[in-house]
């Protein structure tokens, strides 16, 4: 096992400073090699220190600039700092220097759900739900995009493969009701939100829509 694997595992064991000497000490040793400052980059991000982290990534593409990590690593310390358009224009460059992942495609979606460009965000997400069908968060961000974009037929398809995967997502379960709500079938939409509140009694909205579906019955 090479230095940077060894660091990898001392990461997810939290052994954050052993996994920083050995990824310093590969750097030493492989100067040239954008993997090693990815890597370091990767574990400082991970550490909340983005400006060190970001100059790690930028020095791995200084070294190789179709290096597609590094542009990922990068969109993700954007994406933490909630700057999505530099989010964004770094995930596309790890799509475009061959990163062909979920994750990716995941959080260029997101970067575009959180800037409200709910259509923008649709083929990103569903690119990411085609490469991870059985991701709960996945499959439930691209029916939220698609019911923010007012596709609520194809949402609530989306919404019922997600209780498919997860019976018990509260999430899933208020978002049908407010489908059920527009379609006008209030009983439906009544059963959704008591659902929904049965398996998350703090669900705010689920409590408001209910109330909703209750004034509309009576």
């Amino acid at each position: 096992m090479n230095k940077i694997s060894q660091a990898v595992n001392l990461m997810k064991e939290n052994k954050y400073e052993e996994a920083a000497n050995l990824f310093n000490e590969y750097i030493e040793e492989n100067p040239n090699d954008p993997v090693g400052f990815v890597n370091f980059g990767n574990l400082l991000m991970h550490l909340g220190d983005h400006e060190h982290a970001i100059n790690f990534f930028e020095k791995a593409i200084t070294l190789d600039d179709k290096t597609a990590t590094a542009y990922y690593g990068l969109g993700n310390v954007f994406f933490e700092q909630e700057d999505y358009p530099k989010a964004q224009k770094n995930f596309l460059e790890a799509i475009k220097n061959g990163l062909e992942e979920a994750d990716v495609y995941f959080m260029l979606g997101m970067a575009h759900q959180n800037q409200q460009q709910f259509r923008l965000a649709l083929p990103y997400l569903l690119r990411a739900k085609e490469l991870t069908p059985t991701d709960v968060e996945v499959t439930f961000q691209y029916g939220l995009a698609l019911a923010q974009s007012e596709l609520l037929s194809e949402a609530k398809e989306v919404f019922e493969a997600v209780l498919k995967l997860n019976s018990e997502h509260s999430d899933a379960l208020y978002n049908l009701g407010v489908i059920a709500l527009f379609e006008e079938n209030v009983s439906r939409a009544l059963d959704c939100f008591n659902q929904a509140l049965e398996f998350d009694p703090s669900h705010v909205l689920a409590a408001n829509g209910k109330r909703v579906a209750e004034e509309a019955i009576n």
